[in-house]
């Protein structure tokens, strides 16, 4: 199934702006990803993603309220689609039977 292949970038935010729930946009996914995960994300990587994503269809974006602190540009928030959720449970459910078909042999660590 192609439709829902997905790189480990565009996973890692799709699975960022879930946790981040209602306050997922530039700087929050960003920082969420580099605290947990403890990489470092480039702005301009991190944008080019979410519009990929969002092209795709697995995101979608609604413009903010305009404050004084950015110049009175608004925050672009990101929430997943219902098309995005069945991405990520693609993925999910495509690692979990990789990893059952793994032979325990090539875990053993000598």
């Amino acid at each position: 199934m192609r439709k829902f292949q997905i790189g480990e970038f565009e996973e890692i935010v799709l699975l960022t702006v879930g946790i981040l729930h209602g306050n997922a946009y530039g700087v929050t996914i960003k920082d969420e990803i580099e605290g947990r995960l403890d990489r470092e994300v480039s702005v301009g990587a991190l944008q080019t993603t979410l519009r990929r994503l969002e092209k795709k269809g697995f995101l979608q974006s609604t413009h903010g309220e305009s404050t004084k602190s950015r110049g009175g540009r608004p925050k672009l928030y990101f929430t997943i689609t219902a098309y995005g959720k069945r991405a990520i449970e693609y993925t999910r459910q495509t690692r979990n039977e990789l990893w059952k078909s793994l032979p325990q042999l090539v875990l053993n660590l000598d």
